[in-house]
């Protein structure tokens, strides 16, 4: 898989669907972005996938619901994986409000998202969309600031934006189909290149935010850039707490680049 690739959609937990997609990640593997729609009384989409699958995503996306009848956008953080297809979103969507902090207000403003279709949320605060409540939650892991994930009431699953990625050597369905080792290593990698401020913070503070994932107690672990994940909670807090003090990550250099463009042109 050496381009972004759209999978299709797949029910990943209680009254959730995913939109499922992957991202060649040279020299390391592919990436899963997934997109998440939450069948609530007031349905919910969860971010808004990548650009470049635009076409395949809004097909996929409309195959699932009436885009009329969507009425909340919760926004995990503005980086392009998230909100590429936010604006076509907001054109075929009259009724839905995007849930954002004020920093990702903010940074939005630059697409000229209007006021009037935000909805500032911030971790501890709950959205009530009719037959649950979602508590905004901030995942102990992040590569933009203003990132938020949120803990379903209902289904307890908690949707955890980038936190608990894992590069991957092939597609999965479920995080349990890959192997204990790769599933260590990819989520050791990630974590090194999304989070490099581990490097330099307190592993208390580190450790409790770990500890607070647990205390959600959550059925299904929903990541954007891992396949679902029900059962493994404390393995995979188990790999964050030893990713947490391993090897800053260092990628390849300007040579490397030049070896892989010769061989994709010999390719």
């Amino acid at each position: 898989m050496d381009v972004p690739t759209m999978i299709g959609s797949q029910s990943t937990a209680a009254d959730t669907t995913s939109l499922v997609s992957y991202f060649p990640i040279p020299f390391y593997g592919i990436l899963p972005v997934n997109a998440f729609l939450l069948r609530a009384a007031q349905p919910v989409l969860v971010d808004t996938g990548l650009r470049a699958l635009q076409e395949s995503f809004m097909n996929h996306l409309r195959s699932i619901i009436d885009l009329k009848d969507l009425r909340w956008l919760w926004l995990t953080h503005t980086d392009a994986d998230h909100m590429g297809n936010l604006l076509p979103i907001l054109a075929e969507a009259p009724n839905v409000r995007v849930v954002t902090t004020f920093l990702g207000m903010g940074k939005m403003a630059l697409h000229q998202l209007p006021l009037d279709r935000v909805y500032l949320l911030n971790p501890g605060q709950e959205l009530d969309v009719g037959d649950r409540k979602l508590v905004c939650v901030k995942p102990p892991s992040f590569d933009a600031p203003e990132t938020t994930g949120f803990v379903d009431t209902k289904t307890r699953v908690f949707f955890s934006a980038d936190c608990f990625g894992a590069l991957m050597k092939d597609p999965a369905e479920n995080a349990t189909d890959l192997a204990p080792d790769d599933l260590r290593k990819g989520v050791a990698t990630w974590l090194a290149i999304d989070a490099p401020w581990l490097e330099i913070a307190d592993r208390g503070q580190w450790n409790l935010s770990l500890h607070r994932v647990r205390t959600l107690e959550p059925s299904v672990i929903l990541s954007s850039h891992l396949p679902p994940a029900a059962g493994i909670t404390e393995t995979l807090l188990k790999h964050l707490a030893a990713a947490g003090s391993a090897t800053p990550f260092t990628g390849p250099d300007q040579a490397a680049l030049e070896g892989l463009m010769k061989g994709s042109e010999t390719g």
